[in-house]
């Protein structure tokens, strides 16, 4: 009883409805980053020392707005590798920037920054990782057989962020980052990492082919992936909305709580590699069932569900057993395209964008970690 009060007090005071279910206050945005604020300083508090310790050298390679001279962006994709200077950037930047909280990433996990080498700084992250086996809005888009799930979700990836860092973010970088996803070089780099990958759930062994990449929506519509399109070809799929589940309304103290309670109960609560990315949820969610609170991994918050298709044929790949034709994207090609169609406009219409501070900002940020 102990726990499960506590768990409705913590919901309660996030600004959730509990009637009988868990339910947001209202459905605005600002609502929607109000209920993950408490999540996301979480993750600020574990990760205070790596932040603090790294802001002088992430500031060193922000640039004002005044700075930036959109006509001369020059962008490279570099695969962020562990233990590399391009890590501490997207780790810091990863934590800070946006308003949904950190989840460490399951599975097969693979990290991008987009670099802009003229000016000398990150203009923005990917981060992709295993999708969960079971979801119900991609499976009845493509219709996959229920024998063949494993195989098309292990030849997909998720897209767990997607976004353009400040001062680019308001030239409408975002669109440049989301266009990158079905960028060449991610399906060869995914190709060069995973060409012996086996596949865990049945030990299959797969082709080191990337068809699709999916994500959802920050909240509710996207602005970033609707109607995004690339030479008059659509870059982005809208298949509907997701449920609203997910665990970020759990804070990790009560997770631990709920695993050791199940462990109490006899339950295998082992997680990590080998395990799915879905585990936590599972595990969260046979927690609040014992609990006595039924349905309570369901926040609310319904995501608008996107998939990139990679190739051009990918029903027919699934279901006739045709050979894949990739869709031929190059990198630099749609930074040319991203610059004329959305920044270059974009800048000289709103010049709003110039006023980025990086020295206002980083105070601000240094202000947020002294609380604690």
């Amino acid at each position: 009883m102990e726990l499960k009060n506590k768990l409705i007090e913590v919901l309660k005071e996030q600004g959730f409805k509990i009637n009988p279910h868990v339910r947001p206050a209202g459905y605005s945005k600002t609502i929607y980053r109000r209920l993950q604020q408490k999540a996301r300083l979480e993750q600020l508090y574990l990760h205070k020392k790596f932040l603090v310790d790294s802001i002088k050298k992430v500031k060193n390679y922000c640039r004002d707005g005044s700075e930036i001279i959109p006509e001369d962006i020059s962008l490279e994709l570099r695969e962020v590798q562990s233990g590399s200077f391009e890590e501490i950037l997207f780790r810091w930047w990863n934590l800070i920037w946006w308003s949904i909280p950190f989840q460490r990433p399951y599975g097969r996990q693979m990290r991008f920054l987009l670099w802009d080498t003229t000016h000398n700084a990150p203009f923005g992250l990917i981060c992709l990782q295993s999708p969960v086996l079971k979801m119900s809005v991609r499976d009845n888009y493509l219709d996959i057989p229920k024998d063949e799930l494993d195989i098309w979700v292990n030849m997909s990836m998720q897209a767990h962020r997607v976004g353009a860092l400040p001062p680019y973010n308001e030239i409408l970088g975002g669109k440049m980052v989301a266009l990158s996803l079905t960028c060449n070089e991610i399906r060869e780099a995914y190709r060069r990492k995973y060409e012996n990958y086996i596949s865990i759930i049945k030990g299959r062994r797969l082709k080191p082919e990337l068809l699709f990449i999916t994500t959802t929506s920050a909240f509710g519509k996207s602005s970033l992936y609707n109607r995004l399109k690339y030479n008059g070809e659509i870059a982005a799929v809208s298949l509907g909305y997701t449920q609203g589940s997910g665990t970020f309304h759990i804070p990790e103290e009560l997770y631990q709580e709920i695993l050791w309670f199940l462990s109490k109960k006899g339950v295998d609560i082992t997680r990590g590699y080998g395990h799915g990315s879905s585990r936590k949820l599972k595990l969260i969610s046979l927690g609040l069932k014992y609990l006595g609170l039924s349905k309570f991994e369901y926040h609310g918050i319904k995501r608008e569900f996107y998939l990139f298709p990679l190739v051009k044929n990918l029903k027919e790949i699934i279901h006739d057993g045709e050979k894949p034709i990739w869709v031929d994207r190059p990198f630099e090609k749609l930074v040319d395209y991203w610059k004329e169609r959305w920044a270059i406009p974009r800048a000289e219409r709103m010049p709003e964008w110039k006023k980025f501070d990086k020295e206002a900002y980083f105070k601000k940020i240094k202000i947020l970690l002294d609380k604690w």
